[in-house]
């Protein structure tokens, strides 16, 4: 499933279209009542896996899920096309993935603050519904959208690598400056994340996900499914605290 800077890096891709009027549309997503065609692209937001394609009349939430992709031609060799928008001098096709649509009641619902990738990003808020979830291990704090939006498997492991914690740690065992490390390098760890994607070189940079051995002190890296998610963790027991 792309993560959060995976989806920034798309909106990037998908930016010179922000001013461009809808020329034609296609796909199995698109409302016969849609009046897509002819709007204007406004705006394009993420929040961390999703995005949103603000028109004045409809806006689009887009989540890729995991194995959606994108492109800015449309591809003859999938056919699984959910939505397809040209414009004068291309156009952005988005396949195997989930379109909704959705108001702009639905944007003023969403908690800006969470997404580690924005600019809005607020650790002080973090933290503190972190210690109202004290019995959470924060393995599974850290696949919470609503409180790490953005962050999936890969940013999870480096990042508690990083800070040196045990996936299975419970947040109230933490000392405070644990976790506030721990908030810090999940964002520290996105972007990083975001400029080894672009040079294409992310998976060249992994220190803990995947690996065999432990980059600190050589020891076999545990591969475990870890908290309520099950989701995959590596560890390092030698060096990765359990708390």
């Amino acid at each position: 499933m792309p993560e959060g800077p995976t989806i920034v890096l798309m909106k990037e891709d998908l930016q010179k279209f922000v001013g461009e009027k809808v020329m034609d549309v296609d796909g199995s997503e698109i409302p016969k009542e849609s009046e897509v065609k002819g709007e204007i692209l406004r705006e394009i937001k993420t929040f961390g896996k999703q995005t949103y394609l603000i028109f004045d009349k409809i806006i689009f939430k887009i989540h890729l899920m995991m194995f959606g992709s994108y492109s800015l031609y449309e591809r003859k060799d999938i056919d699984t096309l959910k939505l397809g928008l040209k414009f004068k001098d291309g156009g952005m096709y988005f396949y195997t993935c989930v379109v909704k649509i959705v108001d702009e009641s639905h944007l003023n619902k969403i908690n800006w603050e969470a997404d580690v990738m924005s600019r809005k990003w607020n650790p002080e808020k973090t933290e503190k519904t972190l210690v109202e979830n004290s019995k959470m291990m924060i393995c599974d704090a850290l696949m919470n959208q609503d409180i790490f939006s953005g962050v999936g498997n890969i940013i999870k492991n480096e990042a508690l690598l990083r800070a040196r914690i045990h996936p299975e740690s419970l947040i109230g065992k933490l000392p405070s400056k644990k976790l506030k490390e721990i908030i810090e390098e999940a964002r520290n760890y996105s972007f990083d994340f975001k400029k080894w994607k672009k040079a294409n070189v992310l998976s060249k940079n992994f220190k803990i996900y995947h690996q065999k051995n432990c980059p600190i002190c050589g020891a076999e890296v545990i591969k475990k499914d870890t908290g309520k998610s099950k989701r995959t963790s590596f560890f390092c027991e030698n060096d990765q605290k359990l708390y």
